[in-house]
């Protein structure tokens, strides 16, 4: 497939390389089906997240089906189908993290930032989502913030880090 035949309607005045590098992506994997994740993974590297728009032109171009694509980026909590706040805040829900309190940091963090699970702050700020299982059970409970876990978290010590990265300056 030629490069034009991924185009996921970037917004007006973004003019850069981000679909020549997922095609070559794509090229590199010979367009293989089964290179689904690695694609999936670079395209939400270039764009920030998965446009239904990029999902059916990556589905296009791997021979798929639309609703694999939509099915395997819906089915990993690292693939996100809405643009993400500048920070991020993931709380494992697994089976350890439940006993030991998730449900009771979820409640902590929804209250400090204004926002629910799943969703993003006003601001774009951060976005605060869940885990069905980080494979952190030994320091349970655990949440990643920004990419670094931090394990034997306590709500209000998780709610007095998401104040203050909603307090700091914008990196804009």
């Amino acid at each position: 497939m030629e490069p034009s035949s991924v185009s996921p309607h970037t917004p007006a005045g973004v003019g850069d390389n981000r679909l020549k590098v997922l095609e070559a992506t794509m090229k590199r994997n010979q367009y293989r089906p089964d290179a689904l994740i690695e694609v999936l993974h670079k395209a939400q590297e270039l764009f920030g997240f998965l446009s239904p728009t990029l999902l059916i032109s990556i589905a296009r171009s791997l021979h798929l089906p639309p609703s694999r694509v939509y099915g395997v980026a819906t089915f990993y909590h690292f693939f996100s189908l809405a643009p993400q706040g500048t920070h991020t805040c993931t709380i494992c829900l697994g089976t350890a993290c439940y006993v030991k309190g998730a449900d009771s940091l979820v409640t902590a963090a929804e209250r400090a930032v204004g926002v629910r699970v799943g969703n993003t702050t006003v601001d774009g700020k951060l976005s605060l989502t869940s885990a069905r299982c980080f494979g952190a059970c030994g320091i349970a409970p655990a949440v990643i913030v920004d990419n670094g876990m931090i394990g034997h978290t306590a709500p209000a010590d998780l709610a007095a880090r998401l104040v203050a990265l909603l307090a700091s300056p914008s990196e804009d």
